[in-house]
């Protein structure tokens, strides 16, 4: 499109009635168009992506910040600099002195395309208001624009739990902030935010002393934050928030950095509760959402990595009995039962509930049930365990179970599911499969050379080196290191411990081909396993008795074709840089996907028989 049909589409003024006419701008602008000048990333202290833009209107620019929802536009590359965007939903607000927009949700109008700056746009300077919370960062485009912006007012209901002698929020209404905005730098603020989940009271007892705490999940529009309570706040809040009910939170309420091994919410920051926070229940309880869920196909689980946390939803197939197993650490009892889930991804998956939830379980199958925060582990190929700060939904009035209830009863029921059994991983959190390869695109892309990169191969073992195939390991839990042999013993430098024997475990070199050429491969223990059949130990000790059948289990590994998911990274090998391949996970490949996938493959062509 040309540039002057771009400019006629752009809302001009629509930035200044944002900011100084919020009462009526939804009337005025109800979906404003503006051009996308700058597009920077954020740094960010847990990994989490955060972007930041300037938008125009053609008269004035402002810095905006995406919510991490609307990142999507990044990743597919559909929002550059240049292109004009339809602003459906956003929250005004005042950062550190200057004026900015958190984009809760946008399209990229490419029918419009993307065009060098339109007009001569100026930084906005709106009417000065009270300065609320800070954002950092530096030398972005107009970051010295310092006048504040007004933000979304809301009446203020009677107050709990906090002191009530400061009530006042200028004459009974109070700024609502978006949670994607607080950070430690943050002043002044209220949220309005829903209980998404709600902990039991925990206790703890050391040497220094004893204590109890209690925490909650908090959601607004923009997103997701823990919240804690301990000892006197544990008290002081625990009867007042209850799960499902939306709240106005108000500071002195510390912001910290998230302690990512206790949350499972994609968010850098947490709260912990203070004597003097502010609760109080909010009167409007329809305008916050229930609860956001990222789903992740259970076929797709096949493409998530150990350990991480994911939300799934699917038609609930069977329902274990309790049952009890006792840690190995504590000696404690834990409650467990096992379901079973399908989806319409043709697969199933176990899925654990532990404690009071798995007594009380009395949900029927052919239920749909979606749970937010569950933990992927490899036992059984796939399989998910739910976390104490996860929670389920059953039934839930969302478009993907009333789309799985659907399928459900008009195939569902007596379709064969396959399951993950002797399936490895291959992907990453987010349920994103990487790209499968041949080897000669590795090697013409020069994977690995610049950044790290992942990737699948299909490919068959033609060589294993069988010199050093296996090092002496300390046998302790969680201590893979090589141990010395003394004589009397092997030690152990990094646990200190003198071990009768060692643990041998695989460092394996092995030559794979397919029909492009050939490349090797670094592998440890749990890819050797499942190439070998054996584990070292097991090898190591045949090795001392019988050569030819050592020699006879290299053999018939060789020949084998193999899934394989690799890493390519930059290592030194002397003085020299190279890349590595190194096997991150193995398995046999599993000829009914392999049928299903070439099968898409040939609908996507329009390939009929």
């Amino acid at each position: 499109m040309s540039i002057a049909a771009a400019q006629q589409s752009i809302t001009q003024g629509a930035l200044d009635a944002i900011f100084n006419d919020p009462d009526h701008v939804a009337a005025r602008y109800p979906v404003p168009i503006l051009q996308c000048l700058q597009i920077k990333p954020l740094a960010s202290q847990q990994g989490a992506e955060r972007y930041r833009i300037v938008l125009s209107d053609i008269h004035n620019y402002v810095q905006c910040m995406l919510a991490t929802q609307a990142n999507h536009v990044v990743h597919d590359g559909s929002l550059v600099r240049g292109s004009l965007v339809r602003i459906k939903s956003y929250q005004a607000n005042m950062v550190k002195g200057k004026n900015i927009l958190i984009i809760l949700e946008l399209d990229v109008a490419s029918e419009l395309g993307a065009h060098d700056r339109i007009g001569e746009p100026e930084a906005f300077q709106p009417k000065p208001m009270t300065e609320n919370a800070t954002i950092g960062g530096s030398n972005f485009y107009g970051a010295k624009a310092e006048s504040p912006a007004p933000v979304k007012s809301e009446p203020m209901s009677s107050r709990m739990g906090g002191v009530t002698n400061n009530a006042s929020h200028g004459n009974g209404n109070i700024v609502i902030y978006p949670i994607e905005s607080l950070s430690p730098y943050a002043h002044k603020w209220t949220i309005k935010a829903r209980v998404t989940q709600k902990s039991d009271v925990r206790t703890w007892h050391k040497a220094s002393g004893e204590g109890k705490l209690f925490s909650v999940n908090l959601l607004d529009e923009s997103g997701e934050i823990k919240a804690t309570g301990f000892n006197e706040q544990c008290d002081q809040y625990y009867d007042i928030l209850q799960e499902g009910q939306v709240y106005y939170i108000s500071n002195p309420c510390r912001v910290s950095l998230a302690k990512k091994q206790f949350t499972n919410l994609p968010n850098d920051y947490e709260l912990t509760f203070e004597r003097d926070t502010v609760i109080e229940k909010a009167e409007d309880q329809s305008s916050v959402p229930q609860v956001r869920f990222n789903f992740v196909s259970i076929q797709e689980l096949q493409s998530v990595e150990k350990d991480a946390t994911v939300d799934v939803v699917g038609v609930l197939k069977e329902v274990g009995e309790v049952s009890q197993i006792t840690a190995k650490s504590t000696g404690k009892p834990y409650d467990k039962r096992e379901l079973t889930l399908v989806d319409d991804s043709q697969f199933s998956v176990r899925l654990t509930i532990w404690g009071k939830l798995a007594n009380s379980f009395s949900t029927q199958p052919e239920s749909v049930v979606a749970f937010k925060g569950v933990k992927v582990s490899d036992f059984g190929g796939r399989s998910l365990s739910l976390l104490s700060s996860g929670t389920m939904s059953v039934d839930p009035d969302i478009e993907e179970a009333h789309r799985l209830k659907g399928w459900y009863d008009s195939q569902g029921r007596g379709d064969n599911f396959a399951t993950h059994n002797n399936m490895a991983s291959m992907g990453s959190a987010t349920g994103r499969t990487d790209q499968t390869m041949v080897i000669s695109q590795v090697k013409d892309e020069n994977l690995g050379m610049e950044d790290t990169a992942y990737f699948s191969l299909k490919a068959t073992i033609v060589y294993i080196k069988q010199d050093n195939f296996a090092y002496p390991a300390c046998s302790s839990e969680q201590c893979n290191k090589k141990v010395i042999d003394q004589g009397d013993g092997w030690r152990c430098e990094k646990c200190d411990i003198v071990h009768a024997r060692p643990q041998y475990r695989y460092i394996m070199s092995v030559n794979v081909n397919d029909h492009t050429g050939q490349m090797w491969l670094s592998c440890f223990d749990d890819v050797g396993r499942t190439i070998m059949g054996v584990s070292a130990d097991e090898l190591m000790e045949m090795k001392e008795r019988d050569q030819d059948g050592v020699s006879g289990i290299f053999e018939t590994a060789n020949c084998t074709k193999l899934n394989f998911r690799c890493r390519a990274k930059m290592d030194m090998y002397g003085e020299n840089q190279r890349v590595r391949y190194q096997v991150m996970s193995a398995s046999p490949i599993d000829y009914r996907t392999e049928a299903l996938r070439l099968s898409d493959m040939i609908k996507q062509y329009s390939i009929s028989s």
